[in-house]
């Protein structure tokens, strides 16, 4: 493996990130903590417990959820579509580097920014509600694994985008509202049998699912299956990536 260019990729793009700090990681960040003053502390104050949690600790895991992937997928969409929009991507496409490289380069960067933010997010809700973790390995796992997967489909994303009005329609038309509908902030037992249903196929509900039941022992879905989820959405971005890159699918058009 050429660890060089590898290396080259991911110095790159994480010295693009703190050069748009403001963009990148502030920006991020007081969203969330608003979302722990409106949720945490206006609705918290009128909703007591969801299944013996504190509300205001209860929505903690889904926040962070949320801005991880929408931040893994906004920086690996971002970060192959700007060599695509500049160019540059022709360079890298006849230089010495297989596919695998390229990708390992820009996911990798997208989701180390995304799992800093989601850290920082974390101590943040520390400041707002008593938070207790049992089960660390299983966070930090369940946080890694969102980071990688979605950074995966945003790789794909900018891979696909043609202009900047397509690189933000899926992350704005499917992501978010699959986020906002996968229990980040209510537990799926509390809505309408009908719409538990419906609920259990979205894929987001077993992230989030799993990522809360690291923190509080309790899941909406049983933890194996959240694992199996992740993983084979992981194996489907994989697919795809490597389906583009064998056949020149919106790289070399």
């Amino acid at each position: 493996m050429n660890l060089n260019a590898v290396r080259a990729i991911y110095i790159y793009e994480m010295t693009r990130f703190f050069r748009t700090i403001l963009q990148s990681f502030i920006s991020p960040v007081i969203s969330t903590s608003l979302y722990f003053v409106v949720f945490g502390a206006a609705i918290g104050s009128r909703i007591d417990e969801v299944e013996g949690v504190p509300y205001g600790a209860f929505i903690v895991p889904g926040l962070i959820m949320l801005s991880i992937m929408q931040q893994s997928t906004s920086n690996g969409s971002f970060g192959i579509y700007f060599p695509k929009f500049i160019g540059t991507i022709y360079e890298q496409l006849s230089a010495p580097i297989n596919f695998i490289e390229i990708t390992i380069g820009y996911v990798g960067a997208a989701a180390t920014k995304a799992l800093f933010i989601g850290i920082v997010i974390l101590a943040t809700a520390s400041l707002f509600v008593d938070l207790t973790i049992q089960n660390w390995p299983a966070m930090i796992a369940f946080m890694f694994l969102t980071c990688i997967s979605f950074a995966l489909l945003g790789f794909i994303i900018g891979i696909w985008a043609e202009n900047f009005e397509q690189l933000q329609l899926i992350p704005l038309l499917v992501i978010t509202p699959l986020v906002f509908l996968g229990g980040s902030f209510y537990s799926i037992d509390m809505l309408p049998e009908g719409w538990q249903t419906i609920a259990l196929f979205n894929p987001v509900v077993y992230l989030v699912s799993g990522f809360r039941w690291s923190f509080f022992g309790m899941s909406d879905v049983p933890v194996g299956v959240s694992l199996l989820a992740i993983a084979l959405f992981t194996a489907i971005c994989l697919f795809i990536i490597w389906r583009i890159f064998k056949t020149g699918w919106r790289l070399r058009q």
